[in-house]
């Protein structure tokens, strides 16, 4: 999942290189940071947070299919 979004987030902001993704595992969910450059933040929300909320889509669905609680966040 952390490859995804990766992968994700680095095809959205100008600044590939800066994109980094933490993952802290608890017993049953998984808790993703996506930290990007402050000038790239809105890149990744998108209007009206269109972006971030299909990102977040994405990734509880395939955490579902694991059994695991996923969660995508936006570090500033």
């Amino acid at each position: 999942m952390q490859d995804l979004v990766t992968y994700l987030a680095r095809r959205l902001v100008d600044n590939p290189d800066e994109v980094r993704v933490e993952a802290q595992t608890r017993e049953d969910s998984i808790r993703l940071r996506v930290s990007v450059a402050p000038e790239d933040v809105g890149k990744i929300i998108g209007k009206q947070g269109r972006i971030i909320r299909a990102m977040r889509t994405v990734v509880r669905s395939g955490g579902a299919r694991n059994g695991q609680r996923v969660m995508l966040e936006i570090v500033e």
